[in-house]
Order: structure tokens, then C-alpha cells, then sequence
């Protein structure tokens, strides 16, 4: 009976002390996060992984984060997305690293040619084998997560060689495809992506390299009407987050933004919008007046022969980083072939 009874205490103590953590964590004070980035509010990656992102934090926190959505450009320009984490113009962001070449060396290695070929699990690799060097490289912000899309040349005339991009005017994704279009003879054009259009319009740009979606989401599909079959490139992304906001957070609102900053929410954002790139590839086919390029077997040994120099470059600039460039790169294929991503 005795027993019984301090059974019974110890079960109201711990519906108590549920019930007492329940109840802070429901009177967590609401905080807003404004969350900016550069693409249309439209764009498949806003419906893919911005707002289902959103949406689950706000309901996790139980309404306490309220996520705001600033897309477009609205506070500020697309290269300066990291600095308007780390200064507070926004609370979270979406960065596009390679828009700033050299500043972060590491990540970097996302973008080399023809390393990654799927977004999904491509993703999930990267943001594995990045997390032991985002403390130091992106020490001024709290790093969410990382991700990737997939890319190739789209251009106003067939690309199957390398020795064809010498004398071209090519806008490059990022600063590691410059360093190759520059290693292959082509002049860059240094434009973001919703700049892009307006470059390939004015005969700035020949051609560009991009995802496959994206180029009908931008209207890019107008300029160029060529577009080369195989998996050139890859650009990396990373969310972002202030840290004197996230420090200031609740313990229960911290949890969440953890929970939502994991290896799990990289996958799946990196692969709910590389499929929906992929996806464009078909689209254009269809199209009138376009042509998907066909890439043989031998041509691409020849691409990727191109550029072996690429490689040795990032792993120079990742020793200098204060890292073992090599042993890094080795670390990465490893885990991509690990997750059956690799190229």
C-alpha cells in the first residue's frame, strides 16, 4: 500500500514537472525572425524549403518564432547576404558563399567540377563534412545548414568542348567555376542570379552556367537556347543565422532552431529542390527552339582532364586556410561515396 502510494506521489511530481516545462515553453516570449534571401517568391526553393522551413519552426516553437520572409532582394543585394546576418539586418539568410570568391575557402570545395551529382544526398554530404570547419570560417554568424544544386553551360550556341569557352563571355555560378572559366580561357562575368538575364540580353554574357528549373523560373529561357547534357558544376548554399538573436532565444526556442539546423534539413531542402531543377531539363527539351546538348562518354573525359587544375587550386587555398587540403578533399569523396552522391 505504501508502495502504491509513493508510486502515485512520484507520478503527480513528474506530471507536474511536465506540465511546468510545457507551460514555459508556451509562455516563451514571441520573437520575429526575419528571413531574407534573393530569389523570387516564387522560385521552387522558396515553396520547396523556405517556407516549409518556416512553417515548421513556427509550429515546433508553438507560435513563440514567427518566421518573416524577405525575398527578392528586398534588404539587400545577394552578395552581401552574410554580412546581413552577422550585422542584424536579418535574422536568418541564405547565402550563396561563392559570390564572395576566397572568403570562404572551405565550402568551397561544394563547387568543383563535376564532384557532385546528386543534390540530395549531395547535399547531406556536404553539410556532414562542412560542420567541422563552419565554426572557424563562418565564425561571425550561427551556421544552419548547408546545400546544393547541380548545374551546366546554357548558351546561344552549342558547348561540348572545353577548348570552345576560350574567347567566350560566360557568367559563372560562383567563384570555384570563374577560377575554371578563367583556367579554360573564357572571360567572366561577375553578375548575381537575378542579374543574370539582363547580362545574357545585352550581349554581356554568351552564355551562362545554372541549374536547369531555374533557367525558365528566371526567364533566362528567352536568352539562351542551347544546353549542355552532362553534370558540370555545383553551387553551395548555406542558411545563416544572427547570433546575438539565437543567443537571446529561449532554451525550448533554441531547440528548435536546432532542430531545424541539422544534417536531416540539408538533405531534405537539397534534395526537394535539385529534383525540382533536374526537372527543368525535360521541360526544355520540349520546348520549342531549344536543344539539350548531348555530352558523349570521351568528351567528358576530356572536361574533366580540363580541369584537374581546379583541384589543385582549392586544395593550395584550403592549406593556407590553415587545413589539410588534401586529407579534406579525401574526407569529402569519402563521404559522398559514403551516400552514393559522388560524380
Amino acid at each position: 500500500m505504501k508502495s502504491r502510494f509513493h508510486s502515485s506521489l512520484r507520478a503527480v511530481a513528474a506530471a507536474a514537472l511536465m506540465l511546468g516545462a510545457l507551460g514555459a515553453q508556451a509562455q516563451d516570449k514571441p520573437v520575429e525572425m526575419k528571413f531574407a534571401h534573393w530569389l523570387p517568391a516564387s522560385h521552387p526553393l522558396a515553396k520547396l524549403g523556405f517556407e516549409p522551413w518556416a512553417k515548421s519552426v513556427e509550429a515546433a516553437s508553438k507560435g513563440s518564432i514567427k518566421v518573416a520572409l524577405f525575398p527578392a532582394q528586398q534588404l539587400g543585394k545577394a552578395a552581401d547576404h552574410y554580412d546581413m546576418a552577422r550585422d542584424g539586418i536579418a535574422e536568418m539568410t541564405w547565402v550563396n558563399p561563392g559570390y564572395q570568391a576566397g572568403r570562404f575557402p572551405m565550402i568551397a570545395a561544394g563547387e568543383l567540377p563535376f564532384l557532385i551529382a546528386k543534390p540530395g544526398p549531395g547535399s547531406a554530404a556536404l553539410d556532414q563534412w562542412y560542420r567541422q570547419y563552419a565554426a572557424t570560417e563562418m565564425k561571425d554568424v550561427k551556421f544552419c545548414f548547408a546545400h546544393v544544386h547541380i548545374g551546366t553551360f546554357h548558351a546561344k550556341k552549342p558547348i561540348t568542348e572545353p577548348g570552345q569557352l576560350k574567347g567566350m563571355k560566360i557568367r559563372s555560378a560562383n567563384g570555384t567555376v570563374a577560377q575554371t572559366m578563367t583556367l579554360l580561357g573564357a572571360t567572366n562575368v561577375q553578375v548575381s542570379a537575378p542579374e543574370a538575364r539582363d547580362a545574357l540580353d545585352k550581349g554581356v554574357a554568351d552564355a551562362i552556367t545554372f541549374p536547369w528549373n531555374s533557367i525558365v523560373s528566371f526567364g533566362i529561357d528567352k536568352a539562351v537556347k542551347f544546353h549542355s547534357d552532362m553534370r558540370f558544376y555545383a553551387s553551395d548554399f548555406v542558411w545563416v543565422l544572427n547570433k546575438p538573436w539565437y543567443d537571446k532565444l529561449a532554451a525550448g526556442q533554441k531547440k528548435v532552431i536546432d532542430d531545424h539546423c541539422n544534417n536531416e534539413w540539408a538533405g531534405k531542402v537539397g534534395g526537394a529542390w535539385g529534383d525540382e531543377e533536374d526537372s527543368g531539363q525535360a521541360k526544355l527539351e520540349k520546348t520549342a527552339g531549344h536543344t539539350i546538348v548531348p555530352i558523349s562518354a570521351a568528351q567528358l573525359d576530356v572536361w574533366k582532364k580540363a580541369v584537374d587544375p581546379v583541384y589543385a587550386q582549392w586544395v593550395k587555398a584550403a592549406d593556407a586556410a590553415g587545413n589539410k587540403g588534401q586529407a579534406a578533399l579525401d574526407d569529402l569523396r569519402k563521404e559522398l561515396a559514403n551516400r552514393k552522391a559522388g560524380n
